[in-house]
């Protein structure tokens, strides 16, 4: 019954959550709450498939009072199954974090050879020492470098369009997303989509932790240089703005960004709702049992009869 109520619950969390959850509205009132909501969602789900393997054999065992030899033989069986999957997600996150280095250094070096050092010799001040470079082209974009020796770069488009209190809250924007290593976190998260087999993972935790992580920037933004300038930069760049460069490790990884620059929009609007307190402590207690009252209410029990009854 334990593998059973476990398989149940991670099949819920793997595809029936994400996608009510990803199209929720109440999510831009406590965003940093909300990625702390995916994350328990996401480990949730991995420690079910983890329960599943080791209790299923174990419960069969039992039920047929098998022998000893077969019962240490379910036991290996099960171990195996279970390293199998951790090591396939371990290999995954380390497969993402080497390539997304890769890629970022390579980002990085093309930036500094690019770099238009006379552009931005005003703005130096509002970011890392060294970080910020200015590249050639009409098309404004703007967006961060993540890593030891982090970039942000803007295009010569940018500031042709934006004044410099605007420029000065998108470069506030991208320190936030180098602050707080937001693209460890996609990272996490893309090497979890890569490590779930295709008919048991969702693409809807990977876009709404994306959009999460943008509205987390634009409120430390905001906190530092107000609403207005910040609103206006999103409104007046029609490229890309924000994310961190590379900071999903997948092919297509398909985002609508005018749909994403609406959504930023609407959070930024003069009579928009903040961020709520009491909705993000409901969130976090939220994230706390999902991951907590499984373990106490299925995993703990049966863990106590399997002691008793396997061979150890």
């Amino acid at each position: 019954m334990t593998a059973l109520l476990l398989g149940a619950l991670g099949l819920t969390l793997s595809l029936v959550v994400p996608g009510p959850l990803a199209r929720a509205r109440w999510t831009a009132r406590a965003p940093g709450a909300t990625v702390a909501l995916w994350q328990s969602v996401t480990l949730a789900a991995v420690l079910c498939a983890l329960g599943v393997v080791l209790a299923g054999p174990e419960e069969l065992v039992r039920a047929r009072g098998a022998d000893q030899t077969l019962a240490v033989a379910a036991l290996v069986a099960a171990l195996a199954v279970a390293g199998v999957i951790v090591v396939r997600l371990l290999v995954s996150v380390g497969l993402v974090a080497y390539r997304s280095r890769v890629r970022r250094a390579r980002h990085r070096l093309i930036a500094d050879l690019l770099d238009r050092a006379e552009e931005h010799a005003s703005f130096d001040a509002e970011v890392p020492a060294g970080a910020l470079r200015v590249l050639d082209g009409g098309l404004p974009f703007a967006y961060c470098v993540p890593g030891r020796s982090p970039r942000i770069v803007l295009s010569q488009g940018t500031l042709r369009v934006l004044d410099p209190p605007q420029v000065t809250a998108v470069l506030a924007h991208e320190r936030a997303h180098l602050r707080a290593r937001h693209d460890v976190v996609m990272e996490s998260f893309t090497a979890f989509y890569r490590a779930v087999p295709a008919p048991l993972r969702s693409r809807a935790p990977l876009d709404a932790v994306h959009l999460l992580l943008e509205a987390l920037a634009d409120d430390a933004a905001r906190r530092r240089h107000g609403t207005e300038p910040l609103r206006e930069a999103l409104r007046a760049l029609g490229g890309p703005v924000g994310a961190p460069a590379g900071d999903l490790e997948l092919d297509g990884d398909g985002r609508d960004t005018e749909r994403e620059r609406r959504w930023r929009l609407d959070r930024l609007a003069p009579d928009a709702p903040g961020t709520d307190g009491r909705l993000s402590a409901a969130v976090y207690a939220l994230a706390a049992a999902i991951l907590v009252l499984p373990t106490v209410l299925l995993v703990v029990p049966w863990l106590g009869q399997a002691l008793r009854t396997w061979p150890l």
